[in-house]
């Protein structure tokens, strides 16, 4: 029997995700203008701040608001759906929510469980340029009496201009694996605009630059990506990535109908009166929408098979294992497909109308370009190799890896 307590706790989630749509359409406003000035998304994160989100996957007992992945994930694909930036930013937050949630509570984690119950937000950063491989880290903390000094530069640090703190990957003097969590506002921290990709250009994914940053003892903990926990989140970052590929082609489709409908003129040679009639254009609208809906089906297949393992890791069950390797492989071929599915969309929102439809004041171009930098983040290729050994051999290394392959 549910006690008024638990009704009560039902309700904030419920009527967080209900306000979700009228809060996504106002981060959302003249997302694609702001996107040619080079306009970072500030104010979009200020709103998000205030609902409450951020602590949609801690646990209700512990003041949060409880959610599913299936919930996550949903936020996440609507919040693209209006402005990909804010949601493709969020993405280290999440992963630490759910490291928070599924991690015994150390003094570490609850530190940082009573900053996001304060309504703190995270960003972070791991990789390094200029390293022979990505994934190699040079920054080494140095020891300074009881604490610790840090210099270096980290790139590809998605979301930390926004964010209150910033978890890091580094070493310790012996070459140990360790991550830290500071404040971004912190003396020597620099967050550098620098990001020039062609896509996801309001991010802020460019660098910080750490100029001798103290960083103190209880600010540092061990970092191990093999752990079951870290290969869930593993296949969560990733799943992230899709769920704003997701909301990007909801995007176009809600474009390719207002255009029509605004803007759109029949061709030369078609006997429809208007372009909403035209049978060639209604089929080309269908086949988006069809091809979004596919979209939103897997990514929502997906975040109930890593319900299921995060369930299963929260509570010791024994198929846990299994169901951490089940989330994998999902999330890997989720990827591989919506990657097609996604990339296509987004070119075809062209056959909707003519060269007009090119404009620099509707910048439709930036949905393929805002996909083609999403799924350039990892190698396509390599997933499906990986995938395929898996099917063929049984072979799981880069599944149980807990990294990005």
């Amino acid at each position: 029997m549910n006690t008024p307590r638990d009704l009560h706790l039902h309700h904030r989630l419920q009527d967080a995700i209900a306000a979700l749509p009228a809060l996504a359409e106002r981060i959302g406003e003249d997302a694609a203008a702001r996107e040619v000035r080079r306009v970072l998304p500030y104010e979009g994160f200020a709103r998000f701040r205030e609902s409450g989100l951020g602590l949609l996957r801690i646990p209700a007992e512990w003041g949060g608001l409880g959610g599913s992945l299936v919930d996550l994930f949903e936020t996440i694909t609507t919040l693209a759906a209006h402005e990909s930036n804010v949601a493709h930013a969020l993405r280290i937050h999440y992963d630490l929510t759910e490291v928070i949630r599924l991690s015994p509570l150390t003094a570490f984690h609850q530190t940082q469980l009573d900053r996001l119950l304060a309504g703190a937000i995270f960003g972070g950063g791991s990789t390094e340029r200029g390293t022979s491989r990505p994934g190699e880290i040079t920054t080494t903390l140095q020891r300074d009496g009881e604490h610790y000094r840090l210099s270096g530069r980290k790139y590809y640090t998605t979301g930390t201009a926004f964010a209150d703190y910033g978890r890091f990957n580094v070493h310790d003097e012996a070459g140990a694996d360790l991550q830290i969590i500071i404040p971004v506002a912190r003396t020597g921290v620099q967050v550098v605009d620098d990001w020039d990709g062609m896509g996801q250009r309001m991010t802020a994914s460019g660098s910080i630059v750490f100029d001798h940053v103290q960083v103190l003892a209880d600010e540092v903990a061990p970092r191990i990506a093999s752990t079951l926990v870290g290969r869930h989140t593993g296949a969560l970052r990733q799943l992230h990535l899709v769920a704003v590929a997701a909301g990007i082609v909801r995007n176009v489709v809600a474009d390719a109908q207002r255009y029509v409908v605004n803007h759109g003129r029949p061709v030369l040679h078609s006997p429809a009166p208007t372009a909403r009639d035209d049978h060639f254009i209604q089929q080309v609208v269908g086949d988006l929408a069809a091809h979004s809906h596919a979209i939103d089906a897997l990514v929502r297949e997906n975040a109930r098979a890593l319900d299921r393992s995060s369930e299963a890791i929260r509570h010791d069950a024994a198929d846990a294992d299994a169901l951490v390797l089940e989330g994998a492989l999902a999330t890997a071929k989720t990827q591989l497909v919506v990657s097609k599915l996604a990339l296509h969309a987004a070119q075809q929102l062209f056959e909707a109308g003519g060269a007009s439809m090119t404009a620099r004041t509707h910048n439709f171009d930036r949905h393929w370009r805002n996909l083609r930098t999403i799924f350039n983040h990892n190698p396509l290729l390599h997933k499906a190799r990986v995938v395929g050994a898996y099917h063929l051999t049984g072979e799981t290394q880069h599944l149980k890896e807990g990294r990005i392959f």
